[in-house]
C-alpha cells in the first residue's frame, strides 16, 4: 500500500507491506501544487522496487491530500499523524509535530487513535519555515543551524514571535557582534517556546513524540526537553510519521471490508 503526506512545503511517500513493514520512502522538499507528490511517489516506488500497479490501495493525507488524483482513500492528517507517530513509538500518548509551515500537538490514544489536537496554522513563527529564514540570515545551513547551539557560550535571547519582526532583530544582534552559535541557541529555543505552548494548551501526558521535518533538528529537540524538563523521543523516520499513517489506515480499512 502507499501512503502520501503532500504537506504545503514537502510531499512524503511511504511503501508499506500488509501494514506492518516501510519497504520504500521518499522525502521531496516541495508540496501541494508543484510535481512534489508524483515525484515522492515515484521515487518511493522505485525504493521499493515496485510500481502503481503493484499498489492494493493508495491513501492521501496532509494539506493538499484532495488533489491526488491517484488516491482511493483521504483522511485527516491529525489522525494520520497520531497513527503514524504510535507505530514509530508504541505507546506514545502525546505528539508534538512541527511542519514547514504549521505546527500541531495532538494526544493520542492506546492504538494510536486521535484523542485531541490544538494548532497553530495563522502564523510561520514556531515552523520550519521560521528555522528557514533563520539559517538564510546566518548564512548557514539547516544542518549547520541544527547542531550551532551546542557551541553557544552566552545565551541571548529573540523576544519576538513574529517571523519577520525576528529576522530583524536577528539582524540587529548581528551588527552588534553577537556569536551565530548564541543566536543559534536563542533560535531553536524560540521555536521550542511555541512548541511548549501548544503543549500546555492541549494537556501533555508522557511519553512525547516529535514528528514533522523540525523532528530533525536537534537544537530544537534539546530546547524542548529542557523547557519541559522531560524526554522527547524521536526517529529518523519521524518526518513520514503522515504517510504512514495514512497507509495504516487504508489497510486497517481494507482489511475490515475484507473481513
Amino acid at each position: 500500500m502507499l501512503g502520501v503526506d503532500i504537506g504545503s512545503t514537502t510531499s512524503k511517500c511511504v511503501v508499506m507491506r500488509d501494514g506492518a513493514e516501510i519497504i520504500g520512502s521518499a522525502v521531496i522538499p516541495v508540496g501541494t501544487g508543484t510535481s512534489g507528490p508524483a515525484r515522492a511517489m515515484e521515487a518511493a516506488l522505485k525504493d521499493a522496487g515496485l510500481t502503481q500497479a503493484d499498489m492494493d490501495v493508495t491513501a492521501a493525507t496532509g494539506y493538499g491530500r484532495n488533489t491526488l488524483s491517484e488516491a482511493g482513500h483521504v483522511f485527516s492528517e491529525l489522525s494520520c499523524h497520531a497513527r503514524g507517530a504510535y507505530w514509530l513509538f508504541p505507546g506514545v500518548r502525546t505528539v508534538l509535530d512541527i511542519g514547514g509551515q504549521d505546527a500541531k500537538a495532538l494526544s493520542v490514544l492506546p492504538g494510536g487513535k486521535l484523542g485531541g489536537f490544538v494548532m497553530n496554522d495563522k502564523c510561520a513563527a514556531g515552523t520550519g519555515r521560521f528555522l528557514e529564514v533563520m539559517a538564510r540570515i546566518l548564512d548557514i545551513d539547516l544542518d549547520t543551524l541544527s547542531r550551532l547551539d551546542l557551541e553557544s557560550q552566552e545565551c541571548v535571547e529573540i523576544s519576538s514571535t513574529c517571523t519577520v519582526f525576528a529576522e530583524s532583530e536577528v539582524i540587529s544582534q548581528l551588527s552588534k557582534g553577537t556569536k551565530p552559535e548564541d543566536l543559534a541557541a536563542a533560535i531553536s529555543r524560540a521555536v521550542a517556546f511555541r512548541g511548549c505552548g501548544l503543549l500546555r494548551r492541549l494537556g501533555l501526558t508522557e511519553p512525547l513524540f516529535m514528528t514533522g521535518g523540525v523532528a530533525r533538528h536537534g537544537g530544537v529537540v534539546r530546547a524542548i526537553e529542557a523547557e519541559l524538563k522531560i524526554p522527547v523521543h524521536t526517529d529518523q523516520r519521524a518526518q513520514l510519521a503522515g504517510a504512514i499513517g495514512a497507509a495504516l489506515m487504508a489497510y486497517d480499512k481494507i482489511t475490515r471490508e475484507g473481513e
